[in-house]
């Protein structure tokens, strides 16, 4: 068996295989089906300070290798989380990653108040393109996002801090600085990328949202080079993601210099994805006889 800790800002994951916000909840669900103190981590689902219902439905569409979702954050707010599933979570002893989201800068900084040395680490949604009110607009530009994460940042005094960076931009170097700049102490990536789908019987989008986030293995190439164009732009760590459907999938994302991975859509297509993906990677380390999966981390030959 290799060793799969991983430690990144200081926190230990018993693996590098953390569940992406959005498609896993709160883990309730998952854990009826394995004990999900297995897995490294669980980015929660991303919150607000108050309930949202979320966007209008259909919500959900198909593509080729993809699915696209316009949710529109749909969550019972940081103080339900901090209430009812917040205890779950410490049971378990899986490291916390709070995903949060917020419709002005003041919003970001008072939720990352709030949850302050409660959970393991912060994540911040900037980059989330179905929320018409923040979102989007805060993960474009970077000095939209340096000003977000310093201020998350100073708002944060015993918790980690990570920045979610979307896909949508001109450079992912650039805006990956810039959130190191702003104080970030980990970024991720890639959020998805938006997109339609149109019924062509009807000559109208699927979605009510008429766009919305595109996730699944096709995104997975472009995911792979942005995470790698990341890594060598920042100093700080990253947490890859993008289409991993299988532990071949994640050491690839390792090999481009991710510290740890997010898995997400593949929840959605085999709900026992992560522990395969967990148990495939042992495989894949085990079979080239490299003993610790942090070995692997950014040694890919250009």
């Amino acid at each position: 068996m290799a060793n799969l800790q991983v430690e990144i800002c200081g926190v230990k994951f018993k693996n590098p295989v953390i569940a992406a916000s959005g498609t896993y909840g709160f883990g309730r669900e998952f854990n009826e089906l394995y004990d999900i103190s297995s897995i490294g981590g669980i980015s929660t689902k991303g919150m607000t300070l108050q309930p949202r219902l979320g966007n209008p439905t259909p919500r959900i569409a198909e593509g080729t290798s993809v699915i696209l979702n316009a949710v529109g954050l749909q969550n019972p707010g940081v103080e339900h989380f901090i209430e009812y599933d917040l205890p779950f979570l410490r049971e378990k002893g899986v490291v916390v990653i709070a995903n949060v989201a917020g419709k002005d800068f003041e919003e970001y900084g008072r939720i990352c108040q709030r949850l302050d040395g409660l959970v393991n680490m912060v994540e911040l949604n900037i980059s989330c393109p179905n929320v018409k009110a923040g979102g989007m607009a805060f993960g474009i530009k970077p000095e939209s996002i340096e000003k977000v994460s310093r201020i998350a940042k100073a708002s944060l005094k015993k918790t980690p801090l990570i920045v979610k960076l979307s896909p949508n931009v001109e450079s992912i170097s650039v805006n990956a600085q810039a959130a190191e700049k702003g104080g970030a102490d980990c970024i991720s990536l890639v959020n998805t990328f938006t997109g339609m789908v149109i019924d062509i019987e009807k000559r109208k989008p699927v979605l009510a949202n008429r766009t919305g986030g595109v996730s699944g293995a096709g995104i997975k190439p472009i995911a792979v080079r942005m995470v790698y164009e990341a890594a060598h732009a920042v100093k700080i760590p990253v947490i890859g993601m993008g289409g991993i459907m299988t532990g071949a999938d994640a050491i690839e994302f390792m090999i481009a210099g991710a510290s740890a991975v997010q898995v997400g859509t593949a929840n959605f297509v085999n709900p026992y994805a992560m522990p395969q993906i967990i148990s495939e990677m042992n495989d894949w380390l085990d079979g080239h006889n490299i003993k610790n999966v942090n070995d692997i981390k950014g040694v890919c030959n250009d």
